[in-house]
């Protein structure tokens, strides 16, 4: 019985241990049209916050082609990422008369929305620990 018990006890533990692992998410934004302004690139964890409220954000420094953004210690599970090169650096996505942006945006799984930013169901993704997410700008 001591036995049984030690066993359990165990397996409890080292499960806890897989699930509770937190890693690095690598995040490759392509198809920046110009060096200019910053890079925001938002990481959210549930589909009521999606596009409101971040669960994390990080901002670099715009540069031609394709950057890399990494989010630390995050816990494997469902999210999904918005970005928007920011090239006046207002801290908006800046948009003409129409709502039509007038700088470059991106979600993950590059999805898109029809009269605004898509679902959260779209632009999930299953973050396991090992996987890289490549989103490419759109500019309109």
């Amino acid at each position: 019985m001591k036995t049984k018990l030690l066993i359990m006890a165990m397996v409890s533990l080292m499960v806890g241990k897989v699930f509770s692992q937190q890693t690095n998410l690598v995040v490759v934004i392509k198809n920046i049209k110009e060096a200019k302004g910053t890079i925001a690139v938002a990481l959210f964890d549930n589909e009521a916050d999606f596009t409101s409220k971040m669960r994390q954000g990080k901002t670099t420094v715009a540069k031609t082609d394709e950057i890399q953004v990494t989010f630390e210690n995050i816990v494997p599970g469902i999210y999904a990422i918005s970005v928007m090169h920011d090239a006046n650096e207002n801290d908006e996505l800046d948009s003409n008369a129409f709502g039509i942006p007038k700088e470059g945006f991106g979600f993950s799984n590059d999805a898109m929305g029809m009269f605004g930013p898509p679902s959260f169901e779209k632009a999930k993704f299953n973050f396991t620990g090992e996987n890289k997410v490549y989103i490419t700008l759109k500019y309109m």
